[in-house]
């Protein structure tokens, strides 16, 4: 069972440096894509990803790459990003590609889509991340649970189930699914009994909305007793992680005794 922080607000790392047994995944956030006078560019939150005060977040990171933590690089969410990218794939993919080259310590690309595209331009994009850097290279992708329980358009504009049931879809390698507001076995068991096998699909939660922290470990404890094979477990976002916020590495050991 994957332990999973989302990493936006860079507050350090160090925290985590003595728990490194206890973390599976960072997934670093996010890269948005805009012009500015005709002069397409990548950013990382608000700024270019190579910018100086990004140096430690890189340097934090690569410590962890180096002791066995898997890093992810998250495209979009609430700031958009795809509409952009799809705009113009020739001109804003290979500012991706460049920074994926770059930073070899990003194995893995995960696509939280929150705006209406074309599900044949996401089919695109993963046929190019495969193409580009391989069968090994993760892709996983961030519905929120209702896009998951129903068949029908979620806030992609698209079916997941059609994209999961087609030849792309065989790349994705797990949903890190937003149970936000429904942090529940139920929650979970709509989303499996829909066709998605547990090994496909983290139970994702929102850090701010668990005031009680043992009530989702409860919730945790339920699905792990039904479903042993469940992919995981993530937190948005690690600044925030429960139950200390003033030491978001509790999270992950408390998880990983699960």
């Amino acid at each position: 069972m994957k332990n999973i922080y989302y990493y936006q607000t860079f507050c350090g790392l160090e925290k985590l440096y003595p728990h490194v047994q206890d973390i599976d995944t960072i997934i670093l956030s996010s890269i948005h894509f805009s012009s500015y006078k005709n002069d397409p560019y990548i950013h990382l939150n608000d700024f270019y990803p190579d910018s100086p005060q990004f140096d430690s977040v890189w340097i934090e990171l690569q410590k962890l790459y180096e002791q066995g933590v898997e890093i992810l690089l998250m495209v979009g969410g609430a700031g958009g990003a795809y509409k952009a990218l799809f705009s113009d794939l020739d001109t804003y993919y290979p500012l991706l590609f460049k920074l994926l080259r770059k930073q070899k310590i990003i194995t893995g690309i995960d696509l939280d889509i929150e705006e209406s595209v074309d599900v044949n331009d996401v089919k695109k994009l993963i046929n190019n991340l495969i193409n580009d850097f391989g069968e090994d290279f993760t892709i996983t992708m961030a519905p929120v649970s209702d896009a998951l329980i129903n068949d029908g358009a979620g806030f992609g504009g698209f079916s997941y189930k059609k994209l999961y049931d087609s030849n792309e879809g065989r790349h994705i390698d797990w949903f890190n699914t937003q149970c936000y507001d429904s942090y529940t076995l139920e929650t979970y068991e709509k989303i499996i009994n829909n066709g998605y096998p547990p090994e496909k699909v983290v139970f994702g939660m929102l850090a701010g909305d668990y005031d009680d922290f043992t009530k989702s470990l409860t919730e945790i404890n339920k699905v792990k007793e039904i479903y042993n094979n469940i992919k995981g477990v993530f937190v948005w976002e690690y600044i925030n992680s429960p139950p200390d916020k003033n030491d978001p590495s509790q999270w992950c050991k408390i998880i990983k005794g699960v």
